[in-house]
């Protein structure tokens, strides 16, 4: 796995799936979900959220 743009850590694939569905499908370097929240000033459990909410939706951006 590739690590944040931001602050390095580890990514897991629902942060790589989330940062492709926001921000742009093709990018080839991400943010973990805390700099994600923070960049758009949103919390971390909405972030969450959405990510429940497209796994549910069956998109295949998320394991």
């Amino acid at each position: 796995m590739s690590g944040c743009l931001k602050c390095g850590r580890e990514l897991t694939r629902d942060e790589i799936g989330l940062h492709k569905k926001m921000v742009n499908r093709g990018a080839q370097s991400f943010l973990c979900i805390d700099c994600l929240a923070s960049y758009y000033q949103v919390s971390k459990q909405g972030l969450e959220e959405k990510i429940r909410q497209f796994k549910e939706m069956g998109c295949t951006l998320f394991s």
